[in-house]
């Protein structure tokens, strides 16, 4: 949703057009071209799609990875230019196509399961209406922050979006 979010934030947007594993458009970022893509496979197979993008000469690290991330609070979000899975079978699979963890990712906090929930079946479950009235201004910030990196660079979007969601006295 994110990453929808973004495309409308682009300039002279191309559209979603298939290209097998993925859905792929092209717009603007300030004045730089952004190559914007969703993988249309399921998440723990998303380095098929991230393979197709090494194959066409792209290198991981000019590849945002967007992903949920349970060890985040919900409604926060976090840039980074690198890092480890943390389990995370999306970032398991890409990093296996990859072989390195050296790919930026923008985590979006969902909270953490309550303890007695399956994993899976808590990430893919609908959000309760309490965490649902945070959801709208998360990803706003999710696709500003994206927005950011494209056109301002990733260490500049990491200075100012690394705090988002955060409350005060957490900082």
């Amino acid at each position: 949703m994110a990453v929808d979010l973004l495309t409308k934030k682009l300039g002279r947007f191309t559209g979603w057009r298939r290209d097998g594993a993925l859905l792929r458009g092209e717009g603007r970022a300030g004045r730089n071209t952004l190559h914007v893509v969703k993988p249309q496979t399921f998440m723990n197979r998303s380095g098929e799609a991230f393979r197709d993008l090494i194959r066409e000469g792209w290198i991981a690290p000019e590849i945002l990875v967007t992903l949920d991330d349970v060890y985040l609070p919900l409604g926060t979000i976090r840039l980074r230019a690198s890092g480890g899975t943390a389990g995370h079978q999306g970032l398991e699979s890409i990093r296996e196509v990859a072989g390195t963890d050296d790919f930026p990712r923008l985590r979006i906090g969902v909270g953490p399961p309550p303890r007695s929930a399956d994993l899976p079946e808590y990430v893919l479950g609908p959000f309760r209406e309490e965490e649902r009235a945070k959801l709208p201004e998360t990803l706003e910030g999710a696709a500003a922050a994206l927005y950011d990196a494209a056109s301002e660079g990733l260490t500049q979007a990491m200075n100012r979006w690394n705090r988002f969601g955060l409350d005060p006295v957490e900082e």
